[in-house]
């Protein structure tokens, strides 16, 4: 790692991500959810800032979660899709994050954080791969997501050697410590150790990434018996009512150790809700006012609810209209701990501490981003501005149908926040201007199989085996 170091001048924040899987936009108070409770949330917005315009890279699991760790584009690590798994990693898997590429864990751990994840890792099951070996101290959790159990891989078969596939792992650092495991109890599991490791390190800067598990990709989401039943959500709700008491015990410890107005807490989501083909169902998510569902490049997709939540720093009951990514959390979290992001690789993340802090005049530092659905450029933003490129093939496509002749859509994502009218015919300026930048992305990062220049190898090894309590 090539990495310079700056002495800090004040005493450094401690940081903890609470990351969400499938979360949608409109499935939490402070962004739009009349069904689903969440005072602990609602609390957080009051004495913190919400994003409303916070994006992730993908609108699925592991190139989202490649994203929050290494600050780039899934696609500039290799991590967006490979031949074995396709767009999400699987069990017994030769594929994962390259240790070569620099975490978020290993900036903060050089600079004396202590490092911790717990929950949810999802970038590679073998041991090169795994978060102890990409800069965690502490690792807590489940290898990849809880849906892929071995009953699920009985039924796929030679499929992603499902076959093959073990019981669901719970894992401390390189052990499992319980195999096949109850996912009702899971937030509530991850939420009491999380709480552990903040008690344990609260005289030291920590870093604790907390990724949960839900409310994930199965029909029926999980929820222990304390909440199971009891939102009017239906089992969304509930497993949703059950993060938001997370959030609420994370910050009640911060309070009770006094350490929470020299802590960063940002809550937020790999990609937006998969919801159903009922827009108005609430099921499996809701993505509204937001058009589109999860696993797509739909605006529903790539940008989900996000809060920032620093006691005495962060303006509170504020909100930030600006553009930012998950991929900002490592130069953001850089630049106050006293680290500094590497300089020997291209990092696309930026440094959005004057949007977190509500400087005034502060803007995006983005002049463009781009909305891949694995190797193919789908979408591209600038601005206000989010144009559809016009395809024939693709694999998935929120407005597109197969080998039709399909014309550029140009939305204004900020005053047409549903992305229902196409302003392609009005603006054709910017249409040309955004293609123009389309152009230079696929040249950085490729497209349709053309590989960019600026790309990097995942890793990969030979030979994978299962993860099995031993």
């Amino acid at each position: 790692m090539d990495q310079e170091q700056i002495a800090p001048s004040d005493k450094r924040p401690n940081f903890i991500i609470i990351f969400c899987d499938n979360l949608g936009y409109g499935d939490i108070e402070p962004f739009g959810s009349k069904v689903i409770r969440t005072p602990a949330l609602n609390r957080m917005a009051q004495e913190g800032r919400k994003f409303t315009h916070f994006l992730v890279t993908a609108g699925v699991c592991t190139p989202s979660r490649a994203s929050i760790m290494t600050g780039c584009y899934s696609q500039r690590v290799g991590m967006h899709v490979n031949p074995r798994d396709g767009l999400v990693l699987r069990p017994i898997s030769p594929y994962g994050l390259n240790p070569e590429e620099v975490t978020i864990a290993e900036v903060l751990k050089g600079v004396g954080y202590i490092t911790g994840l717990i929950g949810k890792w999802h970038l590679g099951d073998q041991p090169e791969f795994l978060p102890n070996n990409q800069g965690f101290d502490y690792f807590y959790g489940i290898p990849y997501s809880d849906d892929m159990t071995q009953e699920v891989g009985l039924r796929i078969g030679t499929k992603f050697n499902g076959s093959n596939w073990p019981p669901l792992p719970v894992m401390e650092n390189t052990k499992v410590v319980r195999a096949g495991v109850d996912r009702n109890l899971l937030t509530k599991d991850f939420t009491e150790k999380a709480l552990e490791f903040i008690t344990q390190n609260q005289n030291e800067p920590f870093f604790l990434y907390l990724p949960h598990a839900m409310p994930g990709s199965t029909t029926e989401p999980f929820a222990s018996e304390a909440f199971k039943g009891k939102s009017k959500g239906g089992p969304w709700g509930d497993s949703v009512e059950e993060l938001d008491w997370s959030v609420g015990q994370i910050m009640d410890k911060l309070e009770e150790l006094g350490i929470e107005k020299n802590t960063v807490v940002v809550f937020t989501s790999d990609n937006g809700a998969p919801m159903t083909d009922d827009p108005t169902s609430t099921v499996r998510g809701t993505n509204l006012p937001l058009t589109g569902r999860g696993y797509t490049t739909a605006e529903g997709a790539f940008r989900v609810p996000t809060i920032f939540w620093w006691p005495g720093t962060v303006p509170a009951g504020t909100v930030s209209e600006e553009m930012a990514t998950t991929m900002d959390f490592l130069p953001t979290f850089a630049q106050l701990s006293g680290a500094k992001v590497p300089h020997d690789r291209i990092i696309d993340g930026k440094n959005i501490l004057p949007l977190i802090l509500g400087d005034k005049g502060a803007e995006t530092p983005y002049d463009v981003f781009y909305y891949y659905y694995m190797d193919q450029l789908q979408a591209i933003r600038a601005g206000q501005w989010k144009l559809f490129l016009p395809l024939k093939e693709f694999v998935v496509h929120p407005y597109f149908k197969p080998g039709e002749d399909n014309q550029p859509l140009l939305f204004n994502v900020v005053n047409d926040i549903s992305s229902s009218h196409n302003m392609a015919a009005e603006k054709p300026e910017i249409v040309k201007r955004l293609s123009e930048l389309a152009e230079i992305a696929k040249n950085d990062l490729g497209n349709n199989g053309q590989p960019g220049v600026n790309q990097r190898s995942p890793g990969k090894m030979a030979n994978p085996v299962p993860v099995l309590m031993r």
